[in-house]
This record gives structure tokens, sequence and C-alpha cells, in this order.
């Protein structure tokens, strides 16, 4: 993503050898930016951030459980507990998100 690559220019870690190509330093998963002298043009992304949520839309949620499972035992699996509406699952599985 645009914002992993957003990092100042002596903050940089070289992700390539010398006179690497933009394309081939994006094909290695790293960002490239030429336009500051003097610092590695291809260089390691920061960390993505991202957090666990329960979705709250329940047609995306994915079982976690079975028929008749309590909140205890949904949430001793590490997994979300919302015993409504009717047809979906009630104990579901956390998505993740990029912050």
């Amino acid at each position: 993503a645009r914002c992993q690559c957003k990092i100042a220019p002596r903050e940089r870690k070289n992700c390539g050898p010398p006179g690497i190509s933009a394309a081939e330093c994006r094909k290695a998963g790293c960002c490239f930016n030429a336009t500051v002298p003097g610092v590695p043009w291809c260089f390691t992304a920061k960390p993505r951030k991202v957090r666990k949520v329960c979705p709250v839309d329940p047609r995306i949620r994915v079982n976690c459980g079975y028929p008749g499972i309590t909140a205890k035992e949904c949430q001793s699996r590490k997994c979300c507990f919302r015993p409504r509406p009717a047809g979906v699952p009630w104990c579901f599985y956390h998505r993740t998100v990029e912050e």
C-alpha cells in the first residue's frame, strides 16, 4: 500500500542492490522512490497495521462453532458471538482489517 512507503528518507532500510529498477524493487515487495539522492531508493516498507474485528454484516460471517454453541464456548475458541439474526452463524471468526 502507498501509505506503507511513506518513510522519511533518513529512516529507509535498503531493500535491493545498487542499480535495481523500480519494477524489480516492487516485484521484491519493496518501495521505490528515486527523488532523494544519497539514500536507498529501493527500501523496506513499513509493516502493515492490522487489527481483528467482529464483522458487522451477518452475511459475511464464517462459522467458528456449531449449532447451539454457548457464548462462553465460542469465546474460548477466540471467536465472535452474536446470537442474532436467525439463519446465520452466531459464533464466527474475526476479520482482519488494515488500519
